[in-house]
């Protein structure tokens, strides 16, 4: 008369979890990142248009690290999300570029 929760019988769905060493190797290459940006502003003898080029492409790296490693964007069922992320790039992109107009011409 008692049934039985918990079937065994029924094969389980196992999920798949990242190792911790890609947490590990995400983190190594954003304090990398982050040093090498300091560097290249204490170098202090290079062009300054190239400093400012150098440092937006780290920043833009480093983003991009953390949203695949930290924030799991690679993952499946994310795609809404990353939508909505770069919906919201392009409009904070075209603010900037409006402001950068209005101010120098």
């Amino acid at each position: 008369m008692s049934s039985n929760s918990h079937d065994t019988s029924a094969p389980s769905k196992r999920v798949k979890h990242e190792s911790t060493m890609n947490h590990y190797l995400s983190y190594i290459i954003s304090i990398l990142l982050t040093m090498l940006a300091f560097a290249v502003v204490l170098y202090g003898d290079l062009d300054r248009s190239f400093i400012l080029i150098f440092i937006v492409t780290l920043a833009i790296v480093q983003a991009v690290i953390q949203l695949l490693f930290w924030m799991h964007a690679k993952e499946r069922g994310h795609l809404f999300p990353l939508i909505f992320l770069a919906g919201g790039a392009f409009v904070a992109l075209t603010g900037v570029l409006m402001a950068v107009y209005w101010v120098w011409w």
